[in-house]
């Protein structure tokens, strides 16, 4: 039976007519990776030897490099998921067709209340699914929550910091210029206390393709009906070298 709008057309054939595939690996990807969403974290590590290219992505925004992450633990893949759910979901499938079983993404993330402070880390439990690229991976449903494990893994690793976090929910919409203020109070509402772009998409391909995936985000711009705050979110250094390395231990703990 057809639906009334085609977003709700769930499909459950596991088979697509493109299936997602891996090309140029000279061998399987580590099980453990870090998606991170921070270009100067990852361009500093690289700099710094701390991080080989064993591979890459692609699409028409160019060459995307996949990274061992050269540290004390087990090896781990580290790569930028691209921005958006469409983009971030793709990269994700491709790694997991590459071998990755077990992830952390890292990044930051709009605040729907001023409370949370720039900088704070947040350890997302679920999303409301406000986009469009979970809705192919999962029956429609109002959100969509992170691996259990995962969740924990985080947990484990900001407290053995003895750093301060929050658990929340978070609001993944495609819309950046559309987040009004009807909308920022019904997620609210509904218990939402940050906005980003990717993390209903990171946790329904989970889902579907049966791996463990968690998310990390900082407290950055926010957004509440008085006016955007930019709070200087993407020039926090050290916020977005801290929360890289949570997402390893934590990724590590997995």
């Amino acid at each position: 039976m057809v639906e009334n709008y085609p977003i709700l057309e769930f499909d459950p054939d596991p088979d697509a007519i493109l299936n997602p595939y891996l090309s140029g690996l000279k061998k399987p990807l580590p099980e453990k990776g870090v998606a991170c969403f921070f270009q100067d974290v990852l361009s500093q590590l690289a700099d710094e030897g701390r991080l080989v290219k064993i591979g890459e992505l692609s699409s028409e925004i160019g060459r995307n490099p996949l990274y061992r992450l050269e540290w004390e633990g087990p090896p781990m893949l580290v790569f930028h998921p691209g921005v958006g759910a469409p983009l971030a979901a793709g990269f994700v499938e491709e790694v997991i067709a590459g071998g990755v079983r077990k992830l952390i993404a890292c990044g930051g993330c709009g605040v729907l209340q001023k409370e949370i402070v720039a900088g704070h880390p947040v350890v997302l439990t679920a999303a409301v699914r406000d986009e469009g690229t979970s809705y192919h991976y999962l029956p429609p449903g109002r959100e969509v929550s992170a691996s259990p494990n995962a969740i924990t893994a985080l947990e484990q690793a900001l407290q053995a910091r003895n750093i301060e976090y929050l658990l929340g929910k978070s609001w993944t919409t495609d819309a950046i210029y559309r987040e009004t203020a009807t909308r920022r109070s019904q997620r609210v509402a509904e218990g939402c206390q940050v906005v980003e772009m990717e993390a209903a998409a990171f946790f329904a391909v989970a889902r579907f393709r049966g791996i463990e995936f968690g998310q990390v985000v900082y407290g950055g711009d926010l957004v509440a009906p008085e006016g955007w705050d930019n709070r200087d979110w993407f020039n926090r250094k050290d916020s977005r070298q801290l929360l890289f390395w949570l997402a390893v231990e934590a990724c590590g703990r997995l």
